[in-house]
């Protein structure tokens, strides 16, 4: 099944439940990707969905750190549960072993040397990665691989 029907599906089941959180974060995602594809005049493969939830979970990792600094406690806590239902939806998170092996295979079949060479890395990593890990992280690790 696709992430689109599995989001579909659990829209539906959520609407039976009656779980208005749920459902309204269901919803908010479908019409993000139903825009992405608009936007990019493609249709909706795991390959397409998969980076517009990543999205959506960043941004509402960032409102939570804004609403926390804030005092907006009763936000934050709104967002992280926006946080949870998408995650749902998202692959299991690679483990910092895992990380750290794709990034050296991917800097010796790149055959990367230097800091000129880490759009090459990330080329390779950004298909395996997307949905995985935080990418802003590991392209902090790949830099630190790179001047090392």
């Amino acid at each position: 099944m696709t992430l689109l029907e599995q989001l579909k599906n659990e829209m539906k089941n959520a609407m039976r439940a009656k779980d208005k959180l749920r459902l309204g974060v269901i919803r908010m995602a479908l019409s993000a990707i139903k825009q992405a594809e608009i936007d990019h005049n493609t249709e909706a493969t795991d390959e397409n969905v998969l980076p517009v939830l990543t999205k959506m979970v960043k941004q509402r990792k960032e409102s939570i750190k804004m609403f926390s600094e804030g005092g907006r406690d009763d936000m934050a806590e709104n967002e992280q549960a926006e946080v949870a239902v998408l995650e749902e939806f998202l692959p299991q998170p690679l483990t910092p072993e895992e990380i750290n092996q794709l990034i050296s295979n991917a800097i010796t079949e790149s055959g990367a040397t230097s800091m000129a060479d880490m759009g090459k890395v990330m080329a390779i990593l950004k298909p395996a990665m997307q949905g995985k890990a935080d990418l802003g992280a590991v392209s902090g690790q790949i830099r630190a691989a790179l001047n090392s």
